[in-house]
């Protein structure tokens, strides 16, 4: 117990002097750059106070639990022991014998995306922005149906062995394409929507899920192949909700060709 308590002082005092520079430019702009005095300085002190606690109690979490977490999944995913049952000969593994291994990584990808608190604050004001003609819901479905995809083929890497610069020029590429021919409304959202994948619920799994997964498979290096999981559920994004937008503009120019042709008639 003493060693827990000692090991959350310690987070907490890092965590304050992490969080001193936020505050002292904030500090320095509003009394010597914009010279008012801070309204309702005894709430701000409060809620400062809260967000420390809460980052500290968050690190030592991820500590405790998501980071062990990821980490002892991927160990069992890759046993030899669940792999292959029988130990009664040597097996050679392919990465054909690690799809549980991808679809976990597919399934904690979209489930952890989906309640991303920086996606779902984004989504909505996507919404209210558009006047609903972009979806949070959707929009979020299809942020996380593209880290979904991008965990997978990011796992599929790690256990294959391949060079991740050949994925991610790959995808940029696509993503250009991409880009091209999208419209216009949605190119910023696309490209901000794969940057906010990579917060607080979805880095912690995925990042002790690579490094995990690097350790446990031999002629891995974890920190050469272990890290990289992070790019792909970035970049993914982005080409599902371009992908969205292509899909929804082609299906309301059918609508309105449909409706255009029942006028002529």
């Amino acid at each position: 117990m003493m060693s827990l308590l000692n090991e959350f002082l310690g987070t907490f005092v890092s965590t304050l002097r992490d969080v001193a520079p936020i505050a002292t430019i904030i500090i320095f702009f509003q009394l010597v750059i914009i010279r008012k005095p801070f309204s309702h300085l005894h709430d701000l002190i409060v809620g400062m106070f809260y967000v420390v606690l809460g980052m500290t109690f968050f690190l030592v979490g991820l500590d405790k639990a998501l980071f062990p977490l990821g980490t002892s999944m991927a160990q069992q995913l890759t046993s030899t022991n669940f792999i292959s049952p029988s130990t009664d000969q040597a097996i050679s593994i392919a990465w054909q014998d690690y799809m549980w291994v991808y679809v976990f990584g597919a399934c904690i990808g979209f489930a952890t995306t989906l309640a991303e608190p920086a996606l779902i604050a984004v989504a909505i004001k996507a919404e209210q922005i558009s006047g609903g003609s972009i979806k949070a819901w959707y929009l979020r479905l299809a942020v996380s149906l593209g880290v979904s995809v991008g965990i997978a083929l990011g796992t599929y890497r790690i256990v294959s062995g391949i060079d991740l610069y050949i994925f991610i020029i790959t995808g940029y590429v696509v993503v250009i394409i991409q880009t091209i021919f999208s419209p216009k409304l949605i190119i910023g959202l696309a490209y901000d929507s794969g940057g906010v994948t990579t917060s607080t619920v979805t880095v912690p799994l995925v990042t002790a899920l690579g490094i995990g997964l690097a350790s446990s498979i031999p002629g891995r290096n974890p920190l050469l192949d272990g890290f990289g999981l992070i790019a792909f559920a970035s970049l993914f994004p982005i080409m599902a909700v371009l992908a969205y937008a292509q899909i929804a503009e082609w299906q309301n120019r059918r609508t309105l060709l449909k409706e255009s042709e029942h006028e002529g008639e």
